[in-house]
């Protein structure tokens, strides 16, 4: 059972240290989706939620109102929807700050990059549709059989729905992205999962983003299980030659494929069609 808390913060919009974002817009901190490997809680700020990640779920109550007001005041920028908590997750459904605060943003002029694991996405197609040119969407798909995802995605959907999530988007005319990661060596890094992958972004115009598996600090503190074992997984793995690969699928593919983090700026910027953002990459 989630415990789910309502907090009033002092902004809705908060500066981003991210590639290409200017503003984040998180309205929950916390995420129900209960990921094993999620970067995100060791930069949530709020200690109770990253201690207890995917078990305690803060809503921020008063986040709209102060979008109301800061769109009005602050400069444009592309904004991050989310990057420290999924803004699709369960409790979404019944809230709608997520839905709330992309109807103001657009409205507004800004542009906004979205990342999920959740089809829940097509709830908001009426608005995402009405500023096409104002939006982008990317879904992460780590694994392609459900029943693994389950092991390390705990709540969150299966790839299936994430997967046909994408196709409707760019059916609509969204602009799309595949984020392929974090790739965990024994488990989805074999070049099956790689080609289809990559099939899935050719067929839906998405450009292919892949990351390795980062070692964070709760990773090394885990007494699970499982965490350990793909931690001594990644240990002298052969990442230069797991991307040649992708690489080289990817080419033959004629599909747009870029390693995250890894680009500069300049050098992402480069390859991205007019209207993208750099995604998050932190869920």
């Amino acid at each position: 059972m989630v415990k789910v808390e309502f907090i009033e913060v002092k902004e809705a919009l908060s500066k981003s240290n991210l590639p290409d974002l200017y503003y984040a817009l998180n309205p929950y901190f916390g995420c129900e989706h209960s990921c094993i490997y999620c970067y995100a809680r060791e930069y949530t700020p709020d200690k109770e939620v990253s201690e207890n990640w995917g078990k305690i779920i803060k809503v921020k109550k008063n986040l709209i109102d102060l979008l109301k007001i800061e769109v009005k005041k602050k400069k444009r920028g592309v904004v991050g929807l989310s990057t420290i908590t999924d803004p699709y997750q369960p409790i979404e459904k019944e809230l709608e700050l997520s839905r709330k605060g992309l109807e103001i943003l657009l409205k507004n002029g800004f542009k906004v990059s979205i990342q999920t694991k959740s089809d829940l996405v097509l709830r908001d197609l009426d608005f995402l549709t009405q500023f096409k040119d104002l939006v982008d969407v990317g879904l992460t798909i780590t694994f392609l059989d459900k029943d693994i995802a389950k092991k390390f995605e705990i709540n969150a959907p299966e790839p299936e729905r994430r997967i046909n999530a994408l196709y409707k988007l760019s059916e609509n005319g969204i602009k799309t992205w595949v984020f392929y990661g974090p790739i965990i060596p024994k488990v989805n890094d074999n070049l099956e999962i790689i080609k289809e992958l990559v099939k899935i972004a050719k067929e839906t115009n998405s450009i292919f983003y892949y990351d390795k598996l980062r070692i964070k600090k709760f990773m090394l503190k885990s007494n699970d299980l499982l965490i350990k074992e793909i931690v001594n997984s990644s240990k002298s793995y052969d990442w230069k030659n797991l991307y040649k690969k992708i690489e080289e699928i990817c080419k033959e593919n004629n599909v747009k494929c870029l390693q995250a983090f890894e680009n500069k700026r300049n050098n992402i910027l480069s390859f991205l069609p007019k209207g993208y953002s750099i995604l998050p990459i932190l869920l």
